[in-house]
């Protein structure tokens, strides 16, 4: 059965893809990563939203040319994505995983990747303390990255993704595990990318965390695409169904006598054990909106997810038509 899309009726016209997936397929010996998955990706900003697994880190890297399709065809910036080095300039990664030298500090660490991007040594110092600057990262450039907090790590990863200033950037679920204000700074960054002139692909297991960013996404399950288009037609599949929340904190009792007087809470499960509540509401955005306050009154939020029954939700529902 084909799965069902999405698509804007704004009547805009056509614009030239960044990327195009046509009938594309990667197999990781008997695993499949992506199905036969043909999509277009126009300019700006671009959520590419998936439970894990989904095959949202197997696009990225076959767009920034670091796997080969087993089949179909790859094309970013209209010119294959595989084997072919002068898009890699024009084309950065914010990976998922970590791959730092601990030992270096955030200057240096940038510095030898804007050296790897084929800048002379002075010239790749000026770029690392412009994109270090860029991403709030300036006060702790020289410290070591071993004692970088994890939201001085995605902001350091950031930097190093735009440090030879590429015309798409691809993140690869650049807010995982930060903290509300973090996560609040690097939507801010994101978008001061795009208003710069640069295409962004953020890819993310948690709605909210696109929705802030763009209007404009796609949807994958199992290596396949689900639904692709203006989110409202996405969240109106969802918010017929509870919404729960995970936060971390020292302070998990009183965070939830505080929360479960907001209207929109339905009820919370106090996790003593992890220093944690889960939180189930009816208004997510209302909810997501009051945690930077929150925060920055004095309340130790640690780690803010979502567990994301509400997009399993959405896919069983479209899987299902």
């Amino acid at each position: 059965m084909d799965s069902p899309q999405i698509h804007p009726d704004d009547g805009s016209p056509q614009i030239e893809p960044i990327v195009a997936f046509h009938e594309v397929s990667k197999w990781y010996g008997s695993v499949i990563g992506l199905n036969k998955l043909s999509v277009l990706v126009q300019p700006g900003i671009t959520g590419l939203l998936g439970p894990n697994g989904a095959g949202k880190s197997t696009m990225l890297q076959l767009a920034t040319g670091q796997l080969r399709a087993s089949k179909g065809q790859v094309r970013v910036l209209g010119t294959p994505a595989w084997n072919n080095p002068d898009l890699y300039h024009q084309v950065g990664l914010c990976p998922e995983q970590d791959a730092f030298y601990e030992w270096m500090s955030g200057q240096d660490f940038v510095a030898t990747c804007a050296r790897l991007a084929g800048f002379a040594p002075r010239l790749a110092k000026a770029a690392a303390d412009d994109a270090l600057e860029a991403v709030g990262m300036t006060p702790h450039k020289k410290r070591a990255i071993r004692g970088y907090s994890k939201g001085m790590r995605q902001r350091t990863k950031l930097a190093q993704a735009m440090v030879h200033q590429p015309r798409v950037l691809f993140l690869d679920e650049p807010m995982t595990g930060t903290d509300p204000v973090a996560r609040h700074d690097l939507i801010e960054i994101i978008h001061r990318l795009a208003a710069a002139g640069r295409s962004v692909v953020v890819s993310s297991h948690v709605l909210y965390e696109v929705e802030a960013l763009t209007s404009q996404i796609i949807l994958l399950n199992r290596g396949r695409l689900l639904a692709q288009g203006h989110i409202r037609d996405i969240r109106n599949l969802m918010d017929q169904h509870p919404h729960r929340i995970v936060l971390a904190s020292p302070q998990a009792r009183a965070l939830a006598a505080t929360m479960i007087t907001w209207p929109d809470v339905q009820g919370i499960n106090v996790q003593e054990a992890s220093q944690a509540i889960v939180v189930e509401t009816s208004q997510p955005d209302l909810f997501y909106s009051r945690l930077p306050a929150l925060a920055a009154s004095g309340s130790d939020l640690r780690e803010v997810y979502s567990l994301d029954d509400n997009l399993e939700a959405v896919f069983k529902y479209l899987v299902g038509r």
